[in-house]
């Protein structure tokens, strides 16, 4: 063989084992999102759970008002609703996830400060109960959405950088989106008695 062939044969050979190895980094990357987005949807899961619950709880322990109940109840049923496959975490189905998520949120914030119209029901402990684990599995939740938008920012800096973007378009990585900061975020709540 002459000269040439030779640098030509190493320069593919350089070339398919860098596309290899990087193949591998984005599945490897790729599993990573779709695991902490398991771990997001568990811990959504976890919150949907407990309201029937809580609503069970306030229902049997106050003359609670209908339309704030049903509100929870309703909430919960569209956040349900809402499923997204970790093969399809576009920025618009995060989004769209986020938004019914954000609904039940405000709806449990309702019923949260509506309760203190109840001095028997805040002493339940049922209730108590209840109210310490939403809390918990709020504070899961944000846990869970941080390692989620880690893992993403990991992955969409491996597939959209050169050279490895030529790759990951080839193999069909596609960026993933973040969860962001719904609207109502922006502004802090107010609770009045």
């Amino acid at each position: 063989m002459n000269k040439s062939t030779l640098i030509i044969v190493g320069i593919l050979l350089i070339f398919g084992m860098y596309g290899c190895s990087s193949y591998n980094g984005l599945v490897g990357k790729d599993q990573d999102v779709k695991g902490k987005w398991a771990n997001v949807q568990t811990q959504y899961q976890r919150r949907s759970d407990l309201i029937p619950n809580l609503v069970n709880t306030v229902k049997g322990a106050a003359d609670f008002e209908k339309s704030t109940l049903t509100a929870v109840i309703q909430a919960r049923a569209s956040a349900t609703a809402v499923n997204i496959k970790a093969d399809d975490l576009t920025p618009a189905n995060i989004q769209k996830f986020q938004a019914a998520q954000d609904q039940l949120s405000g709806a449990l914030s309702r019923l949260l400060v509506s309760v203190e119209k109840y001095p028997d029901l805040k002493a339940n402990q049922n209730f108590l109960e209840l109210q310490s684990q939403l809390e918990g599995t709020e504070n899961r939740i944000a846990v869970a959405r941080n390692d989620f938008n880690t893992s993403v920012q990991t992955y969409n800096s491996s597939a959209l950088a050169f050279p490895t973007v030529i790759f990951a378009k080839i193999f069909g990585f596609a960026e993933k989106g973040f969860f962001q900061a719904s609207d109502s975020a922006q502004a802090a709540p107010s609770v009045k008695f």
